[in-house]
């Protein structure tokens, strides 16, 4: 049975604050840090208590990386595994949007694995790294890899930290407001060349913080057919 996700944005970083997009890899905002409390608040006391985490992945970048180790404490320390995955990066190869060095991030974050980082991240413009580029067919069908990933997945449940344009564009069509979280269940599929959809549990409707919106957008909306780089998400 493929395994329950559970779906997290990273919380506010540096280039939130002000729209700043050129910030490299920017690392969490003040406020982003409370709302890593907040949120670790909130799983330790409101975490459906039939999830039994397995696995956490995370983007390999800097404010997803935070967001995970200052929110998940509650799951690290009952051993469970945390691991950098490349698929669940962002969309754009903007500055903000683009990864340090593997070598850099593994010495700054010695508590993640990152040995099974696709080792051309954090590349996203040449040729041998065309499935990260901004395009709707390379970031369709990266979620659809990841997706297929995890539905292979032996965990009952995963945590994955990802990004509001990745997650809202590529994966789930649901908004993601900073430090906010939606649970998902595998859709059955029609056959087995059917995309795969994910089934939102009704109580994150709004987020599991309550701080999203409930509508919903295509997946693939705005994403144009060409490789362009657009503005990031607010």
């Amino acid at each position: 049975m493929p395994p329950t996700l559970v779906l997290i944005r990273h919380a506010e970083a540096l280039h939130n604050v002000n729209q700043e997009y050129n910030i490299a890899d920017p690392e969490l905002s003040e406020r982003g840090r409370q709302q890593c409390v907040q949120l670790a608040r909130h799983l330790e006391t409101q975490f459906p208590a039939e999830l039994d985490v397995g696995l956490i992945l995370v983007s390999p970048m800097r404010r997803t990386v935070e967001t995970a180790l200052l929110s998940l404490g509650s799951f690290l320390q009952k051993g469970v595994p945390i691991q950098a995955h490349a698929s669940w990066q962002e969309n754009s190869d903007k500055p903000c949007d683009t990864g340090s060095p593997l070598d850099a991030l593994a010495r700054e974050f010695p508590q993640v694995d990152f040995s099974r980082v696709d080792p051309v991240y954090p590349d996203k413009t040449s040729p041998r790294a065309a499935r990260y580029r901004y395009s709707r067919s390379a970031i369709l069908a990266r979620a659809q890899s990841a997706l297929a990933e995890l539905h292979d997945r032996p965990e009952k449940a995963v945590i994955v930290v990802s990004h509001s344009g990745f997650l809202r564009q590529g994966v789930t069509g649901h908004w993601y407001a900073n430090a906010d979280y939606r649970i998902y269940d595998f859709a059955p599929r029609a056959s087995a060349d059917a995309p795969i959809r994910l089934r939102q549990w009704e109580q994150t409707r709004r987020g599991g913080m309550g701080w999203s919106p409930e509508e919903a957008v295509e997946i693939g909306e705005d994403i144009p057919e060409e490789d362009v780089s657009p503005p990031p998400a607010p």
